[in-house]
């Protein structure tokens, strides 16, 4: 699949299989964010992989009752450092859309989570307090395929030299 593909593919899937992720697959997804730029080629990106995690006690509750994440393969939290850079929240963004490309190549669905407790799921995963809880990525193979809504025209959303709506 080529990244057009993946980019037209590419939408929020929230009804899984119940189907375990390889660990290759998951390496191919943790390297594209690897290999994500940032400004001034900073590293502070870090990654918690979580399987299973609608069986780990209080994962749910900790990500506002989101019950859907409970047929999910695999979480991924995405963590910063905000010290390092005034940035880490676009560096952390741009590594998560890698991410998801690159879980469309392989035939996974995804789906961003940005209402949780940071708190709660900070203490429940250990992230230390110089740190932040960015978002999660919810990962698993898509139960209904892939169907990405409607969006605007092209023309509708660009103008050239001024802003024009």
């Amino acid at each position: 699949m080529n990244v057009c593909d993946a980019i037209e593919t590419r939408c929020s899937v929230r009804d899984y299989e119940p189907k375990a992720m390889p660990e290759g697959d998951l390496l191919k997804i943790l390297e594209a964010a690897r290999r994500a730029p940032t400004a001034r080629n900073l590293h502070h990106r870090r990654y918690v992989v979580i399987d299973n995690p609608g069986e780990r006690e209080g994962f749910i509750e900790a990500c506002n009752s989101q019950k859907w994440i409970q047929g999910a393969s695999t979480a991924i939290a995405c963590i910063i450092d905000p010290e390092i850079s005034r940035w880490a929240d676009t560096d952390m963004a741009i590594a998560m859309e890698h991410m998801v490309l690159q879980a469309v190549e392989l035939g996974i669905g995804s789906c961003w989570v940005g209402a949780f407790d940071e708190k709660k799921l900070s203490l429940m995963l250990g992230v230390p307090d110089d740190r932040r809880l960015f978002a999660v990525l919810i990962l698993g193979y898509p139960k209904n395929g892939f169907s990405q809504k409607p969006k605007e025209s092209i023309e509708d959303i660009w103008v050239r030299d001024s802003y024009g709506w």
